[in-house]
């Protein structure tokens, strides 16, 4: 649905502002150019940079406000005028309006739906259709236009009790059986139609084609606006379309109202805008008695001392793998590791025999935008004891950290950033606006204030603010990283005071032709590396200079390779190779929105070509580790692709033990706390990871985890695994 599909495209422009709420936001799927000079490959002119940026990435049509939206294939024509009647949802996020949506249905019964959105300048023009046959549930879709992907087109269709459908990733047929069709793409229609039939069936759940069933359940009710728009709203959870929950809303007559997608996207009545955050207010609480439950029933505190006998232990202080081990938790701590053979077991102590498994620290990932509640289970279902949130709405950040402290909500250990951004098209939409340096400085102090670990920097930000605003923040203790303000290389940052810089892409930026720098916080940022990667001499000066200065002033390198690998390297309609493993056990919504494979390649260009930049990018990421450039293991995502992403360092030739590191010690470093956590020493917290089979040979084996520890708490990764939606193990 269009939930999936659009987080599947915001992720693949690297980076990311929000973790999906489901594994359907991989990182497989990029952004074709969204202009015909881009399809064509064609760079802006120096010559006028506000020119360029229009011609590149031009925002929503201005008719589109004025309540007509173009046509996306011909001449504006009679349909595409959007009757008066029509309903009106404004689309927004935390940092600004996004766009506008216009429902109506026709006499004939047919339903409509206009969308037009613009986000960091990526642009959304799409419309619906659909007809409904006897029972309610969809005979015919429609959904056309043109997203960041490209022109997209799907089609629904019955015939004599027959079902067809055809989308740009796949295409089949099965008996209709008054089954609802989940679209793979579309305008909100497309969900607000299944919604509104989900609540009508009396046993409040529905069967969908292609496949999966369906559910909604009641939350409570809320009063919301004034005189002749006072209304009383329901709120409901929907299951089983993506992986988690989703939240909804619908108004009196039990319609459509409202849905939040990835924590910040909201589609709300243009009369109701003011109730956002009221109406926020209500679902956050309902959320948190979800969240308390799941806490409750997911860890178990153990009553006595836990040994983890004859188990091969990662030692990541040493970068080496020990057979034959025994590690004793008592309480929170790891109290004793040893060789199996001399290592005294507590009486009365709960053992669990490791044979032929491996305990490794509890897992890190050092670029996790935390969506909800439940993506820290997903977290934790991989494995991941530790996230480092780079960037997201920071009154929702401070309050799951406080509830996680007071043991009202299972989610890893959280390491936060705040993210400052400038304003203007490409603005990051979680992130906190500066219009002046004195409000960036502002920016830095509330960090400081809300007990935050760093700032990041990002795109749309004013270089000029750059020296004071990383001034205060180093003042104030506070951690440095981020994109490249547009305009910038590398270097300029780290002469600025950068501590760390966030994707492989803004790394390989140093040797960049000039017109994709002056316009790096665009679609660029992707489409030029992906040209002129491969041509890249990192022997060259300019590489040589970054290489040394970064290992030398301990720069720290995030570069999310799987976002990377998704967007360059993958062909269309192809899954991203993080996914594979996970196949046939994610919902079939989110299976196919993991289809629509890599970016587009310009005219003139093929995919070798994007692929040939690819290798590029992970020569540098060696070249970088050889250096002694500190790396850390990051998704950008829902988190599944982590052990893919240390596949992909040991292609740039790291040993397994050194490809650990970087999702272990390495970021416990990074962020201060390495003598607490980390690695599996006495005296440590007891976050571990027990999984079957041997990384030290196979480091793909770490998706097989068995048994989560966090903070000594025991978790079964099965369990974890059905409640972050998946239905079974990875392969």
């Amino acid at each position: 649905m269009f939930r999936t599909s659009l987080h599947v495209i915001l992720a693949a422009t690297a980076g990311l502002l929000v973790s999906p709420p489901s594994p359907a936001a991989a990182t497989g799927v990029l952004l074709s150019p969204a202009s015909p000079a881009a399809a064509a490959g064609a760079l802006p002119s120096s010559t006028n940079p506000a020119a360029s940026a229009v011609a590149l990435l031009s925002p929503a049509s201005p008719a589109a406000t004025a309540g007509a939206l173009p046509s996306f294939t011909s001449p504006a024509a009679a349909e595409d005028v959007i009757p008066k009647n029509a309903q009106h949802f404004v689309i927004s996020s935390v940092a600004a309006k996004q766009g506008d949506s216009w429902r109506w249905t026709a006499a004939d019964g047919t339903r409509h739906n206009r969308e037009s959105m613009t986000m960091r300048g990526m642009s959304w023009e799409w419309r619906f259709e659909g007809r409904a046959d006897g029972s309610g549930v969809p005979a015919m879709m429609k959904v056309t236009g043109t997203i960041p992907t490209g022109n997209v087109e799907e089609t629904f269709t019955t015939n004599n009790g027959e079902a067809k459908w055809r989308s740009p990733v796949d295409e089949g047929s099965a008996p209709a059986a008054g089954r609802f069709y989940s679209a793979n793409s579309g305008p909100i229609e497309s969900t607000a139609w299944l919604l509104e039939q989900l609540i009508a069936s009396p046993s409040r759940q529905i069967d969908l084609l292609p496949s999966g069933t369906a559910r909604a359940e009641h939350l409570g009710n809320l009063v919301v606006g004034t005189g002749a728009t006072r209304q009383t709203i329901d709120l409901w959870t929907l299951t089983g379309l993506n992986a988690t929950p989703q939240l909804f809303w619908t108004d009196q007559q039990r319609r459509f109202f409202s849905m939040t997608a990835y924590g910040y996207l909201t589609w709300l009545p243009e009369a109701y805008v003011g109730e956002a955050n009221k109406m926020q207010a209500f679902s956050a609480a309902a959320s948190r008695k979800k969240s308390m439950e799941l806490a409750k029933t997911l860890a178990r505190k153990p009553a006595t001392p836990v040994a983890f006998t004859h188990v091969r232990m990662f030692d990541a202080d040493n970068l080496q793998f020990l057979d034959d081990q025994t590690v004793i938790v008592s309480n929170q701590t790891i109290a004793a590791v040893g060789n199996a053979a001399t290592t005294t077991i507590p009486p009365r102590a709960e053992i669990i025999d490791s044979r032929g498994m491996t305990l490794t620290p509890g897992l890190w990932d050092a670029h996790k935008h935390a969506s909800d509640d439940y993506s820290g289970i997903q977290s934790l279902a991989f494995g991941v004891t530790s996230i480092r949130d780079p960037g997201n709405d920071d009154k929702k950040s401070v309050d799951r950290r406080t509830r996680r402290a007071a043991g009202e909500l299972l989610f890893p250990h959280m390491y936060l950033s705040s993210m400052i951004d400038g304003k203007g098209p490409y603005t990051a939409q979680i992130a906190n606006v500066a219009t002046s340096e004195e409000e960036a400085i502002a920016h830095v102090r509330r960090a400081k204030a809300n007990d935050f670990d760093g700032v990041k920097i990002y795109g749309s930000f004013d270089p000029r603010w750059l020296p004071a605003t990383i001034a205060e923040a180093h003042k104030l203790g506070l951690h440095v990283h981020g994109h490249l303000p547009v305009g910038l290389r590398p270097m300029d940052v780290i002469k600025a005071g950068y501590d760390e810089i966030t994707h492989i892409n803004w790394l390989i930026m140093q040797g960049m032709p000039e017109d994709v720098v002056k316009h790096s916080n665009s679609i660029l940022r992707v489409e030029g590396p992906g040209r002129y990667a491969k041509d890249l001499d990192l022997d060259s000066p300019a590489f040589k200079e970054l290489i040394g200065t970064m290992a030398a002033k301990r720069i720290y390198a995030d570069p999310t390779m799987v976002v990377f690998e998704g967007l360059i390297a993958t062909e269309q309609g192809e899954f991203s190779t993080a996914a594979i493993p996970y196949l046939g056990t994610m919902p079939t919504s989110t299976e196919r929105a993991l289809r629509i494979g890599g970016l587009k390649v310009p005219n003139g260009l093929t995919r070798a070509d994007y692929r040939a930049s690819w290798q590029k990018m992970i020569e540098l990421l060696g070249r970088l580790h050889r250096a002694g450039v500190p790396i850390v293991a990051g998704t950008d995502s829902t988190g599944f692709e982590l052990v893919h992403e240390l596949e992909i360092y040991q292609q740039a030739g790291f040993t397994p033990a050194e490809a650990l590191a970087t999702a272990t010690i390495v970021p416990a470093r990074l962020v201060g706390q390495n003598a607490r956590t980390g690695s599996i020493k006495v005296g440590k917290v007891a976050d571990l990871l027990l999984v079957e089979g041997n990384p030290s040979v196979r480091i793909g084996d770490l998706r097989h985890t068995r048994i989560v520890m966090l903070e000594g708490l025991l978790l079964n990764a099965d369990e974890l695994r059905t409640q972050a939606g998946f239905t079974g193990r990875p392969k």
